[in-house]
């Protein structure tokens, strides 16, 4: 049994080796036009604007990443992920893209473990071990999915529900490979819904996170790991909640989409 109960607070000076990361999670959207106008337009934004000390990273849906790839080529501050990748590494599984494939074609991240992926294609810890031991086998960085749903939360299950998502799914990972993982926050009843937690509840959880890692991982690798704000996260509170001590950054949906607003997220340092 896992018992917790904390209060943590950090001086983020102290621990400059944790990286900013502001990622864009474009989902099931835009055309591949869409999508190459979209780069197009973070470049140019970036010109006006560039974030200080924040690597951005954007995710757009398997088919276009190589086009992003080479529309992003002379764009040093954006990297490139993918949504997700398969569990095994080659054969017959029709549908499915490895993470093999996804690095060959320029991606350096990849999502694992989003709420939509648990939900709605029943995803297990099982199979996300599966799929962060391909990611890291094929060298991408994986920014890995923890969060509750609205039913978990009110009842008082939350700080359950994510340890058990943690321990499930990254404590089988040495401290080697646990160093090259991102972690993003995604409060479920946050996601699509307009609902945001509160940058105090934010932090809650975040503190409770890196505590947690650092019971398995030791202070000094959970200190300079990345946690990432995935609820509803925009240009109006991302500053609020970027200004907590343990929230790293953000995992970005809809206002991904619009250049400004992504930029202006990642400004919100």
């Amino acid at each position: 049994m896992i018992e917790y109960f904390f209060t943590l607070q950090v001086d983020k000076n102290k621990w400059n080796m944790r990286k900013k990361i502001v990622a864009g999670n474009w989902k099931m959207n835009l055309t591949l036009s869409e999508a190459t106008e979209l780069a197009t337009a973070l470049k140019s934004e970036l010109q006006a604007a560039t974030p200080e000390a924040v690597q951005l990273i954007v995710c757009p849906p398997f088919p276009y990443i190589h086009a992003i790839n080479n529309a992003l080529s002379d764009c040093e501050e954006l990297a490139l992920g993918a949504q997700n990748c398969a569990d095994e590494d080659a054969g017959a599984y029709t549908g499915e893209v490895s993470a093999k494939m996804i690095a060959s074609v320029g991606a350096n991240y990849v999502i694992i473990g989003h709420s939509e992926r648990r939900a709605l294609y029943n995803e297990s810890d099982a199979v996300l071990v599966k799929k962060l031991n391909r990611a890291l086998a094929a060298n991408l960085s994986p920014l890995f999915c923890c969060g509750e749903t609205l039913a978990q939360r009110e009842a008082g299950e939350h700080f359950t529900v994510i340890a058990n998502q943690l321990s499930n799914g990254l404590f089988q990972l040495s401290k080697e490979d646990f160093s090259k993982v991102v972690i993003a926050y995604e409060p479920v009843w946050a996601i699509g819904t307009g609902v945001t937690a509160s940058a105090d509840q934010a932090q809650e959880i975040h503190a409770f996170i890196r505590k947690t890692l650092e019971a398995k991982y030791g202070n000094e690798a959970a200190q300079n790991c990345t946690i990432l704000y995935g609820g509803s996260c925009n240009a109006g509170n991302a500053a609020e909640l970027f200004g907590k001590p343990d929230v790293d950054g953000g995992l970005i949906g809809g206002a991904s989409l619009k250049a400004k607003d992504f930029i202006s997220i990642a400004n919100s340092f």
